[in-house]
């Protein structure tokens, strides 16, 4: 199932991308954008995956007052496809060899004939879960893979298992976060059997509770997944957890009490040492005065000495899944996950005056909190200065100091020293900014200059990106950057200034196409090239469904392209599109072709502005006519002959 398990990883976070992903995703974008505008959404299309049926899922905790529990897990899956053999032969029990122990397996194949074949103990393997991003991981958690023998279609695959979880990571308590994977789910149910002492608090939708019998000084729950259809998961929807079925059971009566119970095992990690001091008031002494410029100034150089000297590592070891390592030993090991940044972040910004919590966010789509308060929706930990109201991510390595990677903002956040709950700001200042130049000789060949000026937020991912990009990647990606526009042709990378510390970044591409225009014509010449990431990218991007049933994330853009077209004498310029002016509440977009002898200058610009991060289904009904003229504008053409 789709499940949050008390064994899941611990709290962590995730790096930059790479030069070449990004390129590579770019392109991929703007082609899946043209399809869906081609094809469209099935309306159809469900989501719901045929070719396995989950005929069976019972989990059953039974939990103690101390907060430790034991959970029976039993399983039955039809392989309804040839396609599920591959995908489902295999079935992995996570856990923490620390917390945990994994008690009697049974597991076996049923054939659709009747015959039962027993997974051999041979067959059912211990091993490291992956790690995640690519990052060293030095954990406790494991995975027990069972592989199925002989496994075909109109198989049943059934599997039994029991965890005892006999050291809690919140003493006293307990909470579970679970929901469906898109499968037909006749017979899914979530038994928690409670000391009657301890009251449990839950939020459901689509699970219905079901009444159940409790023994004496005991309260068992029962909730029984509703089934019914599944809508497709649609491009940049918020997670199916803020809108899908999902049953979220905690002890925890509200965040406050979830936030005291993070603090009481996380608050002593953040105490000084002679070297946090040390190394504080070096970084931050030309920095000296009490005023608020002087006070951001220090937390912003702090920020990125953690982010620039403490590398990302997982290193979940026993309870550390919520139990960060002491800020003095991270600045000794000059390693550490997210928890481990904020600790030792917290210790340096108390070494100059500078007061902070630790802050819980969710680092995926997820924009909601669950009413019920469940470890399972937050996965990392930041920084908060509340006299500056400054949010801090040392951890997210291509993001500078006074910024914030959009994965956590606009989110729902907990404060965990004050036990309040709060909102990350939902924009920061970045622009994008493309000057182009193309020469067109007569046979269709073109030189071009590219000039891209990116600043605020987004200036140090495209620097780290670079950065982080080998010499041959770099030689190479005029060449490739054209063979996704269908072109052959050559050039030059010219990364510019990529150890630079402040807000704004310029890179320089030049080269030749080959295969520009195919003259002698009449033929349409484009007025829109992306050049890794820009306008067109930003359009295209808000318009990858035909209709919309969930909400979406639609971040601010504010984005123009300034793009010349130098034509060699003989080539005659026959028709200009029009320009076009466009303005509502939350967008403008302004675009104009100008021509001057041979020569056609378009410009464009972009912004969007909306409150929050996330966009409704009704908003994306006001929105696309407009960004469908855009669109039609960017797809425009200047006919020469």
């Amino acid at each position: 199932m789709r499940k949050v398990k008390q064994s899941r990883p611990a709290l962590g976070s995730m790096g930059g991308s790479p030069f070449a992903e990004f390129i590579m995703l770019s392109r991929v974008a703007a082609l899946l954008c043209c399809l869906f505008l081609l094809t469209g959404a099935a309306a159809t299309d469900t989501g719901t995956d045929p070719s396995l049926v989950i005929e069976k899922y019972h989990q059953h905790f039974v939990v103690e007052t101390d907060g430790s529990y034991t959970l029976t897990i039993d399983n039955v899956k039809l392989i309804a496809a040839q396609r599920a053999v591959q995908a489902h032969s295999q079935y992995y029990i996570g856990y923490n060899r620390t917390l945990d122990e994994v008690g009697a397996i049974a597991a076996y194949t049923l054939k659709a004939d009747g015959r039962r074949i027993e997974v051999a103990p041979g067959d059912i393997k211990d091993q490291q879960e992956a790690a995640s991003s690519d990052a060293p991981l030095f954990q406790d958690t494991r995975l027990k893979a069972i592989v199925f023998p002989d496994v075909a279609v109109g198989d049943r695959l059934v599997v039994r298992y029991v965890i005892r979880r006999h050291t809690p990571l919140f003493p006293g308590h307990f909470e579970d976060l679970s929901s469906s994977q898109f499968y037909r789910n006749p017979d899914f149910r979530l038994i928690y059997d409670m000391p009657a002492s301890m009251p449990l608090y839950a939020e459901a939708a689509g699970f219905e509770e079901v009444a159940i019998d409790s023994a004496p000084g005991r309260k068992r729950y029962q909730w029984r997944h509703a089934g019914g259809a599944n809508q497709r998961i649609e491009a940049e929807s918020v997670s199916y957890l803020d809108y899908g079925k999902r049953l979220a059971v905690s002890t925890f009566r509200d965040y406050a009490s979830f936030a005291r119970a993070y603090q009481d095992r996380a608050a002593d990690k953040a105490g000084s040492s002679d070297a946090i001091t040390a190394l504080a008031r070096e970084l931050t002494q030309a920095r000296s005065g009490a005023s608020e410029p002087a006070a951001r100034a220090k937390a912003a150089v702090l920020s990125e000495w953690v982010r620039k000297h403490i590398r990302y590592v997982a290193v979940y070891v026993g309870a550390g899944g919520v139990v960060p390592h002491q800020a003095a030993t991270v600045l000794q090991n000059r390693y550490g996950d997210c928890k481990d940044h904020a600790v030792l972040l917290e210790a340096l910004l108390a070494a100059v005056g500078i007061d902070s919590t630790a802050v819980l966010v969710n680092s995926g789509n997820s924009y909601r909190l669950p009413a019920a308060p469940t470890l399972g929706i937050f996965n990392h930990v930041i920084n908060y200065i509340p006299a500056l109201d400054l949010y801090l991510d040392s951890t997210a390595e291509s993001i500078a100091a006074g910024y914030l990677p959009p994965s956590v903002m606009g989110k729902p956040v907990l404060l965990t020293k004050s036990g309040t709950l709060a909102r990350t700001p939902s924009r920061q200042q970045e622009e994008n900014y493309t000057m182009t130049v193309f020469d067109i000789a007569k046979d269709g060949r073109s030189k071009f200059e590219v000039h891209k000026a990116v600043s605020g937020a987004i200036a140090e991912p495209y620097r780290h990106a670079v950065r982080n990009t080998s010499e041959t990647d770099r030689s190479l990606f005029v060449q490739r950057m054209l063979q996704g526009l269908g072109q052959r042709g050559d050039g030059e990378f010219d990364p510019g200034r990529t150890d630079a510390d402040d807000s704004g970044y310029v890179m320089r591409i030049a080269g030749h196409s080959e295969n520009f225009i195919d003259l002698p014509g009449p033929v349409g010449v484009a007025t829109t090239f992306n050049f890794w990431g820009g306008l067109g990218d930003a359009v295209f991007g808000l318009v990858q469904e035909q209709e919309r049933t969930q909400d979406f994330v639609c971040p601010a853009i504010d984005a123009a392209d300034d793009t010349s077209f130098r034509f060699a004498p003989g080539l005659r310029i026959a028709a200009l599109p029009k320009p076009l002016s466009l303005r509502d509440e939350k967008f403008t977009y302004e675009s104009r072709y100008v021509r001057k002898a041979n020569m056609v200058n378009v410009k464009r610009h972009v912004t969007f502005r909306h409150e929050g991060m996330i966009c409704t289904p009704d908003d994306y009904k006001r929105m696309r006519p407009l960004v469908e003229r855009m669109v039609r504008d960017l797809k425009s053409q200047i006919v020469v002959r």
